[in-house]
C-alpha cells in the first residue's frame, strides 16, 4: 500500500562556497547531528507542459506558484518506492503534498493515466486527488532529470529543523527517467566548488543559527534548482518558447 505525507515549512537557501559550508558546520558543531542518511543522492525527474507553464509561471516569482515532480533517493527500478508530489509555495511557506508508490506505478500513472494499483483502499486519498486534478488539467510530462548529492545535518534540541547541503546539482533533458543518472551536465552556479544549504524550519530560523549566519557573514539566495538550470538551458536558444525536448 502506498502512503501519503504532508508538510508545511520555511525554507531558507544560501549559496556557499566549501570554506562557507565547512566554517558554517563548524560553528555549529555542538548544535547540530548529522542526518542518520548520512551522504545521498536525491534523483528528480520534473513534470511540465510542453510549455514549460509551471518553470515559467515560477521564474515569474508569483505570490502562488506549484510543482510536480517524482522523486527517489538514488536510482530507480519498477519497484523502488518513490515520492509523487506536488510543491506548493505561498508567501514564503513550502507546502508539500506527496504519495509513496513504486516507481514502475508512478510511470503507468503519468505517462498512462493508471491509477496506482498501492493507492486501493487507501483512505483518505485527498492528496493523490490533488495532484490527480493537475495532471488532468495540464496534462505534464516528464521533461527534466534533476540530481545532486546531499549532506544533511539537524538541530540536537529541536529535530524538525534540518540543514542540508547539496552539491554536484546536474541534469538532462533527454532519457528522462530515474534508473540512470548518465550524461548528465553539471549546473554552472558561478561559485566554484559550491554547496547549496537550505535551513528548513517550521517556523523562525532559531537564534543560535541566525548568529551564525551573521557572524560568518552568510546571507539568503533565491535559488531553485529546476530554475536555474532551465534558465540555463533556454540562455542557449533564442526563446524559451522556441524550445523543444
Amino acid at each position: 500500500m502506498g502512503y501519503i505525507q504532508s508538510f508545511n515549512r520555511r525554507e531558507t537557501k544560501y549559496l556557499l562556497t566549501d570554506k562557507q559550508a565547512e566554517a558554517f558546520i563548524y560553528e555549529a558543531r555542538d548544535l547540530l547531528s548529522r542526518d542518520k542518511y548520512g551522504k545521498y543522492t536525491i534523483c528528480n525527474l520534473y513534470l511540465d507542459t510542453d510549455d514549460f507553464y509551471f518553470i515559467e509561471h515560477s521564474l515569474d516569482r508569483p505570490a502562488y506558484k506549484e510543482k510536480l515532480r517524482i522523486r527517489s533517493y538514488g536510482n530507480a527500478d519498477d519497484k523502488t518506492k518513490i515520492f509523487l508530489e506536488i510543491k506548493k509555495k505561498a508567501r514564503g511557506v513550502v507546502y508539500k503534498r506527496r504519495i509513496v508508490i513504486p516507481f514502475g506505478e508512478a510511470a503507468d500513472y503519468v505517462h498512462n493515466g493508471i491509477r496506482p494499483k498501492s493507492l486501493d483502499g487507501f483512505v483518505p486519498n485527498q492528496i493523490f486527488e490533488e495532484i490527480d486534478y493537475l495532471m488532468k488539467k495540464y496534462e505534464p510530462e516528464p521533461k527534466l532529470y534533476l540530481a545532486y548529492d546531499r549532506e544533511a545535518y539537524f538541530m540536537n534540541e529541536q529535530p524538525e529543523v534540518r540543514i542540508t547541503f547539496d552539491r554536484n546539482i546536474r541534469g538532462r533533458w533527454d532519457n528522462i527517467t530515474l534508473t540512470s543518472d548518465e550524461n548528465t551536465e553539471l549546473l554552472d552556479t558561478g561559485v566554484e566548488n559550491y554547496r547549496v544549504m537550505e535551513i528548513k524550519s517550521g517556523r523562525a530560523i532559531p537564534m543560535e543559527i541566525t548568529e551564525i549566519l551573521s557572524r560568518l557573514k552568510i546571507y539568503p539566495v533565491s535559488f531553485s534548482k529546476y530554475g536555474r538550470i532551465y534558465t540555463a538551458f533556454t540562455q542557449k536558444n533564442t526563446s524559451r518558447k522556441e524550445l523543444t525536448i
